[in-house]
């Protein structure tokens, strides 16, 4: 990698650091591409991240930061300007500065989703959708899903309390939306989301009633420990299309790009090219 004076700064800001994976997926395409930008993990622990933020951004050669745990929702109460995603999911991981000196957020986690669901051909216009979980994950789903243009959106949590939350949020941000909350039925769904850690491994507890499911939904899933959980699985056996939660990562990386007006890409070139490894 080239990195000399006009080398431009990703900031890559959470805390601890040890476990990052962008900067192995960002500077090898940065690299293949000859784009003269650098993706940096920065640690910052929570009590230092307010000042940190207004501080990074005062370099002269700072392209954006990429915002991880635990900042997110810190985020958006330091920011001049967010989107709606951001003021639905409550959350915030992407941060560039206006040429006027404003700092703008947006939130690309459930971008990621909706981008790899539409990509394989489901079209989400006029769909009626479950999300279970209500957590940032699913919140940030929910959020892009509503920019999405669909009809009804059903959210499901243990804490009732977060999703009634999340739908308030949705209402006031996408008042044409048909909100419902308090049920993980799956029937009459058109796309549903597991935005829990339930149904990860077989024997496991699964989110709702897979047999409930028609065959002809689309299934989506956030856990990336593993590729095909019991309830995926579940819902293929069932003849349903589905979405593993490692797309959400690298379909969500080409969004990130096109904030910070780098050049794009693919998923699919996204994944030939990381170097992940510990």
């Amino acid at each position: 990698m080239k990195i000399n004076g006009n080398t431009e700064l990703i900031a890559h800001i959470g805390y601890p650091t040890h476990s990052f994976k962008a900067p192995m997926i960002y500077n090898p395409f940065f690299v293949k591409h000859d784009i003269n930008a650098v993706v940096v993990p920065m640690g910052c622990k929570p009590e230092d991240f307010s000042v940190f933020l207004k501080s990074v951004f005062q370099l002269s050669n700072i392209r954006g930061a990429l915002i991880t745990m635990p900042h997110k929702v810190t985020t958006v109460g330091l920011l001049d300007e967010v989107s709606a995603t951001v003021k639905v999911a409550g959350a915030c991981n992407a941060v560039k500065r206006t040429e006027d000196g404003r700092l703008v957020g947006d939130m690309f986690d459930g971008e990621g989703f909706v981008r790899g669901v539409q990509r394989k051909g489901f079209d989400l216009t006029g769909k009626r959708v479950l999300v279970v979980g209500s957590g940032g994950v699913g919140c940030a789903i929910a959020a892009s899903l509503a920019g999405a243009k669909i009809a009804a959106i059903t959210l499901f949590d243990v804490n009732a309390a977060s999703a009634e939350a999340l739908g308030q949020r949705l209402k006031q941000n996408y008042p044409h939306i048909e909100v419902t909350t308090g049920s993980n039925d799956p029937a009459g769904h058109d796309l549903v989301v597991n935005a829990t850690p339930m149904g990860m491994n077989e024997g496991d507890a699964l989110p709702m009633d897979v047999s409930r499911i028609s065959p002809d939904a689309f299934v989506g899933e956030v856990v990336m420990k593993t590729e095909m959980t019991a309830f995926l699985q579940a819902a293929k056996n069932r003849g349903c299309r589905v979405q593993v939660g490692s797309d959400m990562l690298f379909e969500q990386i080409p969004a990130y790009l096109e904030f910070f007006g780098l050049p794009s890409t693919t998923a699919e070139e996204l994944r030939s090219l990381a170097q992940l490894s510990y």
